[in-house]
Formats: C-alpha cells, structure tokens, sequence
C-alpha cells in the first residue's frame, strides 16, 4: 500500500530552509512567511553561492527569518543587525550580505545605522518587512504606524506622522530602492533577484499584514482581508518618485522598482581613497612626554 511519503512532492524552496525548526512562531495569516518563499525563490534562481551567503537579522517577527534560513546566520541586537551587516562585509568582501528584519527594528530603533549605510552605499541588500507596528514586543506603535492607529502605546490613535520608507533611503543615497506586499509574490522574488546581483545599498519593502495585534485593535480583518485589501489598492508604478509614494490611509499603495542607480560603493571608495598599495598607516607624530603626576595628566 503506498503512504503518504510516497507522493511527497519536493518543494525547491526547502533546499535553503531549515526545515528541522518548521513549523513556524508565524502567526495564522501573517505575510513574512509569504516574503521568505519569494527570497528563497530568488536564492536558487540567481545560482548565488550559498556558502559565501550571510543573513543578518534584528529583533522582533521578521527577525527570526535568519533562524529558518539554512545560510550563515546572525541574529542580533534590536536596531543593530546593520552595523553587525557592515562588519561582515568589511571583514569579507567576497560575502554575499543580506539584512532581514522588520520596521521597528531597522527604522524605528535602527533608523539612524539605516540611514547612515545608505549614505555610505554599503554593498548589502536589506530587505524590510513593514507590518507598520512592532508586533512581537507587544504591539507598540511604530515609526510606520500610520496615523490614528490603535496600538498599546496609542489605546485613543496615535498623532505621529509615519515615515515613508522609499523616500528616506532615497535621500540618503541608497542606489536600489523598491516596495511590494505579500500579495505581490512573483514581482517581490524577481525584485530580490534583481537586488541580489547589484552592488551598493539596495533596500526592499514589503508590506505585510499583522492580524493578531494591528488589524485586529483597529478592526480590519484577517490575513486574507488584508490581501484583499493589497490586490485591490495597489498601483504599480515602476519609476515613480519617491516623494509620490508616501502611504494614505485608504489611499492607493503605491508599489513597484523606484530607484535603480549606480554610485560607487563605500569599499570601493575606500580603495581608490587610500590607494591600491596602501597597506600601512601613515607614521603618526611622536608625543612629547609631559611632566604630571600620573600618566593621564
């Protein structure tokens, strides 16, 4: 009699999984599942050197992906996994490096390391997902919270205006810059690929839905009805400035490929500054011994 492991269809995607830790800490409906197949996907389809592949990822839902993927894998400080991002490149240029983390741990509490590796266009790819709330912590509001949002720290709406993610890497100079949701499964790993194969700064958006904590204090359904929701709202526009992109509530979401520039990395800046045989500091002047009772005087 033939069982069930007889028909067992291979998923492609299981190859770069760590399957051992599957099922999930996810909840039901929740859309970063849904982004790790596509960057799974987007793995395998650029035949990237998985042994020179390194994720990094922060605090909160979105950074246990680093846990569930089978690559080298660091999962950090909260605000930090960039800083920790810029090492491993610094240490080893050859590295493949990709951030993984969600909105409250790379903008709101790592907002300042975000801009600043934009600025300096570090060859790393990171990948946001925005469920426009810090879920995992206990459902606080966010940078991306959009205003008069019910969150335990807003129980009457909360009166920030939120950040518009694609404009803020923009202005700091990162050379990719790119939004989609979780409905958008096959645009997403194809934007992932392309951002795997380009050198600088790249930074990737994914909306996705929060059922347990954000649709569910503000009364906007499950998973399903947020897909509904992206399908319905969602306007591709390949292109667009990033100053037109900004999230209205019930307005359209803009998503699509925004920036794609090419700026000189900061490695490579850092070569042609001091030179291709620069391999020792500059002699340093000598200090003249002062008089004092101790050696710090």
């Amino acid at each position: 009699m033939s069982t069930a492991a007889d028909f067992h269809i291979h998923n492609p995607v299981e190859d770069v999984l760590r399957k051992e830790r599957i099922p999930t800490i996810w909840c039901p409906g929740c859309g970063i599942g849904t982004t790790v197949n596509s960057f799974a996907a987007a793995l395998l389809g650029q035949h990237i050197d998985l042994q020179k592949t390194v994720i990094v990822s922060g605090i909160g839902c979105s950074g246990r992906v680093s846990g569930y993927m089978a690559l080298d894998s660091f999962h950090t400080t909260h605000g930090r996994a960039i800083p920790f991002a810029t090492g491993l490149k610094l240490a080893n240029p050859e590295l493949t490096v990709i951030v993984y983390s969600g909105d409250g741990d790379l903008t709101s509490i790592g907002g300042n390391h975000l801009i600043h590796a934009a600025r300096r266009n570090m060859d790393i790819m990171v990948v946001c997902v925005n469920n426009m709330i810090y879920a995992m912590t206990g459902g606080q509001a966010a940078a991306t919270t959009p205003g008069n949002s019910i969150t335990t720290t807003s129980p009457f709406g909360s009166f920030e205006p939120e950040i518009c993610l694609p404009q803020l890497v923009d202005a700091a100079g990162a050379v990719f810059v790119a939004r989609w949701t979780a409905y958008h499964v096959k645009q997403l790993e194809r934007t992932m690929a392309k951002a795997l194969k380009k050198k600088g700064f790249r930074f990737i958006e994914v909306l996705t839905p929060c059922p347990t904590l954000y649709q569910r204090r503000n009364n906007m359904g499950d998973g399903l009805a947020a897909m509904v929701d992206y399908k319905n709202r969602s306007k591709i526009k390949n292109g667009a400035p990033t100053y037109e992109v900004a999230l209205e509530p019930g307005g359209d979401i803009i998503v699509g490929e925004f920036v794609d520039r090419e700026r000189e990395d900061y490695l490579t800046r850092m070569r042609r500054q001091l030179g291709t045989n620069y391999t020792e500091l500059p002699p340093q002047p000598e200090e003249e011994e002062q008089e004092g009772c101790c050696s710090s005087c």
